[in-house]
C-alpha cells in the first residue's frame, strides 16, 4: 500500500484544486424552473457544492452558506500560507497566493453587499411568485417571513443564493453559527498578511458587523449547524464565544476599549453557559439545549467536536486540549463504531468512521468525511500542544488513524462528497462537498504542526 505521507500529499494537492470550483463558479448557471429561478453567481460567493442537482437524488447545494463559505474561506486562508511560504522557492512565481488573497477580497465584498438584502423589497414586488410552479409553493417562504428579513435577519438567513439574492425556499432559519465563524476566518486571514487600504478597510467593517451581531444574537436560539432543531447549540455558542474573545483583543488593538470589554464580557459568559453543557452521568457534552426543557435524541453529536476545531479558542476548556472534547469524541467513535457496517473488521490501523448523531436518517445516514477528518484534526492540534512527548505521539498515531479510515473510503479520483454510506462506504448525497475539502486542508495543516513539533522536540 502506498505509504499515507505520498497518499495525504497527492490528496491535499486535489483538495486544493477542487475546493476552488465552489468559489465565484461565475461558469455555472443554476436553473430551478421550479422556484421560477435562473441563478447567475456572482464573484465572491462560494457555493457548498458546485455540482449541478436538484434532489434527484442528490440535494441541492449551489447556495452560498454563511457557515460552509466561512469554513471553505478560511481553509483558503490555510492554502495561502502554504502558498506564501513557498514563494520564494527556486522556480516559484508566488501567483498562488495573490489568487488566493484575491478569492479573500472577493468574499469579503461579497458578504458586506448581503447586509443590503431585504425581504420587504420582494414582497412589494411580488411578480416573481408567478413563475413559481403549482407544485413548488407549498416550498415557498411567505411574504411575512419574507417581510422581516432585513437588517441583523439577513446574517441570520442560513444561505443566500450565489448570485446574491434572498433563499425564497422555507429552510431552517435562523441561524447564527454564520457571523462569528466568517469573523473567525478574517481574523485569521488579517493575522496571515497585510491587506492592502481598502481590502482592510472592508475586512474591518466585516468584522465589525460580525462582531456586533455575535454579540447581540449568539445566547437567542436558532437552528442548529444541521438545521433541524431550534434551540441553545453548543457548535453556535463555542464558536460565537471564540469570535467574541479573539475579536475583543482585536478591538483592543485599535483602541476601542468599550467594544472590547463588552466582547470579552459576553464571552466569558458564553464559556460559562458552555460549561454546564458537560453531562457527568454521560461523559459527554451534549450538543443542544432545547427550549422545552425536554432531552434530545442528537445530544450526542460531532457537532461538539467541529466546534473545538473551527473555534481555535486560546483556552483549554472547549478547545482541542479539552479533555471532555476527547471524551465525547471517545463516546462518538464507539456509537458509530457499532452502528456503521463499514467499521467492522476495519483493521488496527484504522479509527471508526463518523456521523453526525445516532438515528440520522438523511440520505444514507452515513459517515461523513468531515466527520471523520475533524475527528482527525482534534487529534492533531492536541499532539500540537501536548506538553510530553509520548502524549503527542500518541495523538498524532490516532489523528493518522481517522485519516487511514478517510483514505479507505477516497476513490482513487480523489473527489469527497458529503458522506459515504454506512454500509457500502460509497458515495452519497452532496458530490465535490467544499466543506469535505475544507475538512482535508485543514486536517492536514494540524498534521503537519504537530509533525514538525514533535521532531523539533525530539532533538532538543
Amino acid at each position: 500500500m502506498e505509504p499515507l505521507a505520498a497518499w495525504v500529499e497527492r490528496e491535499y494537492r486535489h483538495a486544493a484544486a477542487a475546493i476552488l470550483r465552489s468559489v465565484s463558479p461565475l461558469d455555472i448557471l443554476k436553473r430551478r424552473p421550479g422556484f421560477g429561478q435562473t441563478i447567475h453567481p456572482q464573484r465572491g460567493a462560494i457555493v457548498a457544492s458546485p455540482v449541478l442537482a436538484a434532489y434527484d437524488p442528490d440535494p441541492d447545494y449551489f447556495f452560498h452558506w454563511y457557515r460552509d463559505s466561512a469554513v471553505v474561506v478560511d481553509a483558503l486562508g490555510l492554502l495561502f500560507e502554504r502558498a506564501h511560504a513557498a514563494r520564494d522557492a527556486p522556480g516559484s512565481p508566488g501567483s498562488e497566493a495573490a489568487a488566493l488573497l484575491g478569492h479573500f477580497a472577493d468574499f469579503v465584498r461579497f458578504s458586506l453587499a448581503l447586509a443590503r438584502l431585504d425581504g420587504r423589497a420582494l414582497v412589494a414586488a411580488p411578480e416573481w411568485r408567478a413563475r413559481v410552479r403549482e407544485d413548488f409553493r407549498q416550498f415557498v417562504r411567505s411574504d411575512a417571513e419574507l417581510a422581516a428579513v432585513h437588517g441583523d435577519a439577513v446574517p441570520a438567513e442560513t444561505r443566500v443564493n450565489a448570485d446574491g439574492t434572498l433563499d425564497i425556499s422555507k429552510w431552517g432559519r435562523p441561524q447564527h453559527d454564520g457571523p462569528p465563524l466568517r469573523a473567525l476566518a478574517v481574523l485569521r486571514w488579517m493575522q496571515r498578511t497585510a491587506l492592502d487600504g481598502e481590502l482592510s478597510a472592508a475586512a474591518w467593517t466585516l468584522l465589525r458587523a460580525d462582531l456586533a451581531f455575535t454579540l447581540h444574537h449568539a445566547r437567542v436560539p436558532c437552528f442548529d449547524i444541521w438545521e433541524e432543531e431550534l434551540g441553545l447549540h453548543y457548535y453556535t455558542l463555542c464558536v460565537s464565544a471564540a469570535a467574541l474573545e479573539q475579536g475583543a483583543r482585536w478591538l483592543d488593538e485599535q483602541g476601542e476599549r468599550a467594544a472590547a470589554h463588552s466582547c470579552a464580557t459576553e464571552a466569558e459568559s458564553i464559556y460559562s453557559m458552555l460549561d454546564g453543557y458537560w453531562l457527568e452521568q454521560e461523559g459527554y457534552y451534549r450538543s443542544r439545549v432545547l427550549p422545552s426543557g425536554e432531552r434530545s435524541s442528537k445530544e450526542l453529536d460531532i457537532a461538539v467536536v467541529l466546534a473545538a476545531i473551527h473555534a481555535l479558542g486560546g483556552r483549554t476548556s472547549h478547545s482541542s486540549r479539552d479533555p471532555r472534547v476527547h471524551a465525547t469524541l471517545a463516546h462518538l467513535a464507539a456509537l458509530f463504531d457499532r452502528d456503521y457496517a463499514i467499521n467492522r473488521e476495519r483493521g488496527a490501523q484504522r479509527a471508526p468512521a463518523l456521523g453526525r448523531y445516532a438515528g440520522d436518517v438523511y440520505y444514507s445516514g452515513g459517515a461523513y468525511y468531515f466527520s471523520t477528518l475533524g475527528a482527525a484534526e482534534l487529534c492533531f492540534r492536541a499532539a500540537a500542544s501536548a506538553t510530553e512527548g509520548s502524549a503527542a505521539s500518541a495523538f498524532l498515531q490516532r489523528g493518522d488513524a481517522f485519516l487511514e479510515t478517510v483514505r479507505a473510503f477516497t476513490p482513487s479520483s480523489g473527489d469527497l462528497a458529503e458522506q459515504f454510506d454506512r454500509n457500502t462506504g460509497e458515495q452519497t448525497s452532496a458530490k465535490q462537498l467544499a466543506w469535505s475539502y475544507a475538512g482535508f486542508i485543514s486536517a492536514m495543516a494540524a498534521r503537519q504542526l504537530a509533525s514538525e513539533l514533535i521532531v523539533r522536540s525530539a532533538s532538543r
